[in-house]
């Protein structure tokens, strides 16, 4: 999807941009305000970077810690370590196979849910953080030509921010 996303300090100048946009005759259904009394980023649908990493580690998750198991229960197979001398040599095995299951759980929650968060908000967690101080976002969906027009009837709103985001296709 192709938006435009402009940062107002305060609502006065979000509501003249959006009504600057009203005038130019843009299509009204495909610019939004956001902020306090406004949509709010879930609504809009920025992405919670939180959500994201938990739903990574989840799916890290479901292959780690099979795979942690199997790798654990084989590495015990093979080098015959004697983890714990009241159990006999399957429970050994069986005891690996569980070290191998708590280490892939342990890596999908660090490595997942650290990704998702690293890098799964994209530019979410910034506009997400300007909403939360307080200041409001006019973003414009549609095609290109609809955002070139609002870029320059944005720019003369003088906004704190303003930024594209176009698809290639």
């Amino acid at each position: 999807m192709n938006y435009l996303i402009a940062v107002f300090p305060d609502r006065i100048t979000a509501e003249a941009a959006y009504t600057a946009l009203e005038g130019a005759n843009l299509p009204m259904e495909q610019v939004t305000i956001l902020g306090r009394g406004y949509k709010t980023a879930d609504e809009f649908g920025l992405i919670d970077p939180n959500q994201k990493a938990r739903e990574q580690a989840k799916l890290m998750a479901f292959w780690l810690v099979p795979f942690g198991f199997v790798a654990g229960f084989t590495f015990n197979a093979i080098t015959h370590i004697n983890l714990f001398s009241w159990t006999n040599e399957l429970g050994n095995h069986l005891l690996g196979g569980l070290f191998g299951a708590i280490g892939g759980g342990m890596g999908s929650v660090f490595v997942g849910g650290g990704v998702g968060i690293s890098s799964g908000s994209g530019d979410a967690l910034p506009y997400r953080n300007r909403l939360n101080a307080g200041k409001y976002l006019v973003a414009v969906k549609g095609s290109k030509a609809i955002q070139q027009r609002a870029t320059a009837i944005l720019e003369a709103c003088q906004p704190e921010n303003l930024q594209g985001y176009f698809e290639l296709t």
